[in-house]
């Protein structure tokens, strides 16, 4: 009896074909999700930079309002007496003007550095995307009989 070998039939050349275009494409996928990763961090960074410009910016307003604030204690102490009223007066509404203005300031620029406003969320949902897709894809490999 002359014993048969098994025939290489186009499904085993298609199946290790795809094999290697998996492959190839996985590379591929890799290399474009670091450079979205790469491009969005780059995004987030500049959000970074705006915040703690903002901070900053707070922090001089900030500052300049307790500087009129500490002008119309000044003011206030100095002129004890009812007749020289109007300049400590007007010093201390524009002292707490400007530290409203300072605080909102320091408040829009705290939330610009936020953990969840610098999250790279577009390469987040496409790893996960790709993920699920690699998990489908292996499934199907996996019931292919031999």
């Amino acid at each position: 009896m002359k014993s048969e070998q098994p025939k290489q039939g186009k499904n085993e050349t298609s199946f290790g074909t795809l094999m290697s275009d998996l492959a190839r494409d996985v590379g591929t996928l890799v290399s474009d999700e670091t450079k979205l990763a790469k491009a969005e961090m780059s995004e987030k960074t500049g959000q970074l930079a705006t915040g703690v410009g903002s901070i900053a910016t707070a922090g001089a307003v900030l500052m300049s309002g307790f500087l009129v604030l500490l002008a119309a204690a000044v003011y206030g102490l100095n002129n004890v007496l009812p007749p020289q009223l109007t300049p400590w007066l007007s010093a201390l509404i524009v002292g707490g003007i400007v530290l409203v203005v300072g605080l909102i300031m320091l408040k829009v620029g705290r939330e610009k550095l936020k953990a969840r406003n610098l999250m790279p969320e577009h390469t987040i949902a496409s790893f996960q995307k790709d993920s699920h897709m690699v998990r489908q894809h292996d499934g199907l490999a996996q019931e292919k009989p031999e």
